[in-house]
């Protein structure tokens, strides 16, 4: 699994496929005030940023390099949370 809550902390770990997205919407239902941390995350599915936009959390940890530093982390920067 490359999701997983850790505290209030969801970890995001290597390739998050689609089929992460159902976890993920069901972590953050689960913890309402859990933080993201893409520190170990490789690379994500258009869902799962979907997701991540649509409940708006905080990202505590970005990736050091790659895609999503370069490109995930300025697109997110600065948007406000939907609420669901």
């Amino acid at each position: 699994m490359s999701l997983r809550l850790d505290g209030d902390v969801i970890r995001f770990e290597g390739q998050c496929r689609v089929e992460d997205t159902e976890t993920l919407v069901a972590l953050l239902h689960k913890a309402p005030e859990a933080k993201l941390d893409l520190a170990a995350c490789q690379g994500m599915h258009a869902a799962v940023v979907q997701a991540m936009l649509a409940f708006g959390r905080p990202v505590v940890a970005w990736p050091t390099e790659g895609f999503l530093k370069d490109h995930l982390a300025p697109a997110l920067a600065g948007l406000r949370p939907t609420k669901l």
